[in-house]
């Protein structure tokens, strides 16, 4: 920041070259239009779908899993019944051969339910392998999309980086002629919030040049003067005189 104070009138007019500068930088930007909204778009839509698409492969291991648990518990109940059956040919009484009829009851049962179990399973997975292809099939599509999108997008910014940067040195350039961070940061402050970035307009006809409401006469007669800072009372932008401004041309 330069350490020598200016006037108000320098300051409205360094701001209002700042603007012009800005105006032009959010112009290249606007050229690029939906597309780096589009890119951010679809390169979270492609983590949802990688991120959904590795949920539905820990979902098969952990069926297949299962389906091997349950298919491991059937080879043993089975092992348990050929058992059993061969000792219903040595049973020495009626207690003994209930106790081991209740037994085989419980074993099938259990292969039973296991079996049930095996084909819940079995359908999870069909349809979990139907949902992966299908997940698959749109990531790819995704990609591709995303693909042609970064070069449009890459194509738009190569042909305006350049006088971005130009531009992104002149601003700061002017920046540092304007020795009022106050000031500096309520600029930025209203380009933030203002529709069109304008932050400091002109006064047409006795109106704001931003949001076109009348200003009333002794604030016309102020601004005039240049020697006070005047917002608008209805979208706070910094009003500048258009005769200074056109002064400013003029000069340079």
């Amino acid at each position: 920041m330069a350490d020598k104070e200016i006037t108000v009138e320098d300051k409205l007019k360094r701001l209002y070259e700042l603007q012009k500068v800005m105006s032009k930088m959010d112009k290249n930007i606007a050229v690029r239009g939906e597309l780096p909204l589009e890119v951010a778009d679809l390169e979270d839509e492609i983590v949802g779908l990688e991120t959904h698409l590795g949920k539905l492969n820990d979902d098969i291991r952990r069926d297949n899993d299962k389906i091997t648990e349950y298919q491991e518990k059937i080879r043993t109940a089975n092992e348990m019944i050929a058992k059993r059956n061969v000792n219903l040919d040595n049973v020495r009484n009626n207690r003994e051969y209930e106790m081991i009829e209740k037994e085989l009851g419980f074993q099938k049962l259990d292969i039973e339910l296991s079996e049930k179990k095996i084909r819940e399973a079995q359908e999870r997975l069909e349809n979990d392998k139907k949902n992966i292809a299908e997940t698959q099939e749109s990531i790819e599509y995704h990609k591709k999309e995303l693909e042609q999108k970064k070069i449009e997008l890459e194509e738009i910014m190569k042909d305006t980086q350049e006088e971005q940067d130009e531009l992104m040195e002149k601003a700061e350039k002017l920046e540092h002629k304007i020795p009022d961070e106050r000031l500096l940061k309520a600029f930025k402050k209203i380009r933030k919030s203002a529709r069109n970035g304008l932050a400091i307009v002109t006064v047409q006809r006795e109106a704001c040049g931003g949001c076109f409401n009348r200003i009333p006469p002794q604030k016309v007669v102020d601004i005039r003067t240049h020697k006070k800072l005047i917002f608008c009372e209805y979208c706070g932008r910094i009003l500048v005189d258009a005769d200074l401004v056109e002064k400013k041309k003029t000069k340079d």
